[in-house]
């Protein structure tokens, strides 16, 4: 990779800035920083760092427990002058206590109100599983269960399509979704789904969901692109994913690290990818991977990792009738 003292600063600035366009007519920045599992002591100042690398898209959820300190550290930065509302890419996410078609807006006017900002550029629906009303991220019965509600996310759709229509985010999207869910929200949308988030790596990389999203002009955004080191759930495959021979020769050749070489894997599918992290030279590299593309020979490689190896399998959730993984749907 070029050094900061040759051309990196540079290529750091273009990989910054390309965007992916999307199907209302925005443009989403193929890299952003995810927040999820940041905690709120050490994501201000890691939303500070990003701004200053060069970040403009930053990826939020009112379930991360964190979007009041990120909105303190994006509106630090606005008054700084370092940046306009309009040069940043902010998403967030509707939970699943707020699935009832009349309180849509009330959980995105709250994720505003904590980041501070008079619209969202994305907003997606976090999962497509409705829990019953409460200030809870998760209800639960007498017997430590989720209580589930009735809600299907076709009538939830419908009402974050009136939020743009309201000014209040200028995308929508889903997460965790699967192609029959989203054919269902497709048989009647009036706005189609813009964006699709959904935890992508070499373990698992969802090249079918992935192509029935393009077939559908919609942009998939990858969270875990690094799979997960440090995660409350099973860790799948034999190597954590940045350890893998196949990812760590294939960073020796490009003379930079695996981080970098699962980055670029997506890029190069044509995804945006959300890496998290809360060091800033972490964050650095992590947009450092501007002036090398892999061949078609080295994403056919690294496809050959799938094991369909889900970390994030939202247990929680089991035998709600809209969990999207229990059919081994794709």
């Amino acid at each position: 990779m070029a050094s900061p003292t040759e051309n990196g600063n540079k290529e750091i600035e273009e990989i910054s800035v390309m965007k992916m366009q999307l199907n209302n007519g925005q443009s989403m920045p193929v890299i952003g920083l995810g927040t999820w599992r940041s905690l709120p002591a050490s994501v201000y100042q890691a939303v500070k760092d990003a701004i200053d690398l060069g970040y403009r898209h930053i990826d939020c959820a009112h379930s991360y427990g964190n979007e009041t300190e990120i909105g303190l550290a994006i509106k630090d930065k606005i008054d700084e002058g370092v940046l306009k509302r309009e040069d940043l890419f902010v998403t967030s996410k509707l939970w699943c206590t707020y699935h009832r078609p009349d309180m849509v807006r009330v959980g995105c006017e709250q994720s505003l109100r904590r980041l501070k900002l008079n619209y969202l550029d994305c907003y997606l629906i976090h999962w497509p599983t409705a829990f019953e009303e409460s200030k809870d991220l998760y209800p639960m019965d007498e017997k430590q269960k989720v209580i589930f509600a009735d809600y299907n996310f076709v009538s939830t759709w419908s009402a974050m399509e009136e939020l743009v229509d309201q000014g209040l985010c200028r995308t929508i999207g889903v997460s965790n979704f699967n192609k029959r869910q989203i054919e269902e929200i497709l048989k009647t949308a009036l706005i189609p789904p813009a964006v699709l988030q959904v935890e992508c790596h070499p373990y698992l990389n969802q090249k079918r969901l992935i192509g029935f999203a393009k077939e559908n002009d919609m942009v998939v955004v990858c969270y875990s692109p690094l799979g997960s080191s440090h995660t409350p759930y099973e860790k799948p495959g034999k190597y954590k994913l940045l350890e893998n021979p196949t990812i760590v020769e294939m960073a020796k050749k490009y003379k930079c690290n695996p981080a970098q070489i699962l980055l670029r894997y997506q890029i190069d599918r044509g995804n945006v990818v959300i890496p998290r992290s809360i060091t800033k030279s972490h964050m650095k590299d992590n947009l450092d991977v501007g002036d090398f593309k892999l061949t078609k020979e080295d994403l056919l490689e690294i496809d050959q990792l799938d094991i369909n190896g889900r970390i994030m399998d939202f247990k929680v959730a089991a035998g709600h009738p809209h969990h999207p993984f229990e059919n081994d749907e794709f």
